[in-house]
């Protein structure tokens, strides 16, 4: 049978247009969907990318009001920041990256189908576009890569003024006196920095007894010690019962009512804006799955082999539509490696070593096992830590805040998770991923030459202190 293309890929977010285009690498003919009007999806239209755009921006605003550039001999008086600028550079950045995308698109001859794709049978999709005309398409091959959508607490509507996510969190029209966010994740936590540091007040709201609940224990203990410091309230094994919105008097805001999570008083909280970030669920929406027969989980999450095929010849999915941390990265990787296993190549993706970061000053990064996970499992292993204070490029920078942890098992000494919480965590925990990918022990990181003197180092010092041999501390 001929078939329009040998590769359809629904969804052009991270995984999905790195998908496309390996796979048009590979020499086949491709076809991508997508329901916005452009490329990179979630992460790049209203996630990852304009989120960073802020926290960068707000960071720059706050390292000169916050008096910190004083301790360098710089004085700066009469600061101001102008939000509707800030949010047209954040919104120029995208723009860049999307049109980059759709040139890379036209470089490797993907051709991008505008509208709402959905199965018809495992090799025909319906596409329709928003002014509601339908086209059908053939293919061999099918990529799911959906993606994600938020999540809501039971009988809390998302309005997107008032009680909002993530979406228009990146947007708001102005800062707000009082922002509370329900969740203390990553999202919760980037976004709530940014607009703390802007000048609201923020509160967060976690039902666990811990922000950031499935990173290293001691991580998440510091880390919840520095955002107090810095101004967030924090309200952990706290359960919220009820939002309560009024968007009709000329105070508009919503009260949140909150008790403790195994029981007791209640409080209401009164504010301006409430971010929901409790997580976020699979998209698979009008894909029409159960009428070609592919399998979900309990969780609505698409079940996949080792490959990335599903229950149904010819139809793959990748990213956050199956199981996995919802991660821009990790459907990347799986993106290339499912489209390397169409073409008949060797696609595979070491999910022990996906790395996970948290863009809030300090940022927080982790790769691997944590402490806790290490001993529920039974595994004996050795831990060094190295903190910042200790370091001499962290010290003459006067950015000392956390540290790098280096889990090892006790008999190999072969890396099992390394935790770090400094400024440049996100971009240090590439050495740890690239580490243990090669299978590397605690002393292969101790006898790497580090340059000096870089942040780096603490990860060497850590390495040499799982063996109790730092030098510097």
């Amino acid at each position: 049978m001929a078939y329009d293309f040998d590769v359809v890929v629904i969804g052009a977010g991270p995984g999905g247009y790195v998908a496309a285009i390996r796979a048009a690498q590979n020499g086949l003919k491709v076809a991508c969907i997508e329901k916005r009007g452009t490329l990179g999806g979630t992460c790049l239209n209203v996630g990852c990318i304009p989120s960073k755009a802020l926290l960068h921006a707000s960071e720059k605003y706050e390292e000169v009001t916050s008096g910190q550039l004083k301790t360098y001999g710089i004085s700066i008086k009469d600061v101001k920041f102008d939000l509707e600028d800030m949010m047209s550079d954040k919104n120029e950045t995208v723009k860049q990256l999307t049109g980059g995308i759709e040139f890379l698109f036209k470089k490797n001859k993907v051709e991008w189908i505008k509208g709402y794709g959905r199965f018809q049978d495992a090799h025909t999709l319906e596409v329709e576009a928003e002014d509601g005309s339908k086209r059908t398409v053939t293919t061999r091959n099918t990529i799911i890569a959906t993606g994600s959508d938020v999540v809501s607490l039971p009988g809390v509507a998302i309005d997107g003024e008032i009680v909002v996510s993530s979406d228009q969190a990146i947007a708001l029209p102005k800062v707000p006196e009082h922002l509370v966010v329900i969740g203390g994740g990553v999202i919760g936590l980037e976004l709530g920095s940014v607009w703390r540091r802007l000048g609201a007040k923020v509160t967060v709201v976690e039902y666990l007894d811990r922000i950031l609940p499935t990173m290293d224990g001691e991580v998440s203990k510091e880390m919840g010690r520095i955002l107090k410091k810095q101004g967030m309230d924090i309200k952990t094994a706290t359960k919220v019962v009820a939002v309560e919105v009024d968007n009709k008097g000329k105070k508009r805001g919503a009260v949140v009512r909150v008790e403790p999570a195994q029981g007791g008083a209640a409080e209401e909280i009164k504010c301006d804006v409430v971010l929901m970030a409790i997580g976020r669920r699979p998209f698979l929406d009008g894909l029409n799955l159960d009428k070609v027969g592919v399998a979900v989980d309990e969780r609505g999450r698409v079940k996949v082999n080792h490959d990335f095929s599903t229950s149904v010849p010819g139809i793959y999915a990748i990213g956050d539509a199956i199981p996995g941390p919802m991660l821009a990265h990790k459907a990347e990787d799986e993106g290339v490696a499912c489209a390397d296993n169409i073409a008949g190549l060797n696609g595979i993706v070491n999910h022990d070593v996906i790395p996970s970061v948290v863009y809030t000053m300090p940022e927080v990064a982790s790769v691997g096992k944590t402490e806790e996970e290490l001993k529920a499992a039974g595994v004996k292993y050795k831990a060094g830590k190295f903190p910042f204070l200790a370091n001499s490029r962290a010290k003459a920078n006067h950015d000392t805040q956390g540290f790098v942890k280096v889990l090892a098992d006790a008999a190999t000494d072969r890396v099992l998770g390394v935790h770090i919480i400094g400024s440049l965590a996100g971009t240090m925990i590439a050495q740890a991923a690239q580490a243990m990918e090669f299978g590397a022990s605690s002393e292969d990181i101790a006898l790497t030459c580090h340059a000096h003197p870089t942040h780096s180092e603490a990860m060497k010092e850590a390495a040499m202190a799982a063996h109790a041999k730092p030098i510097h501390i």
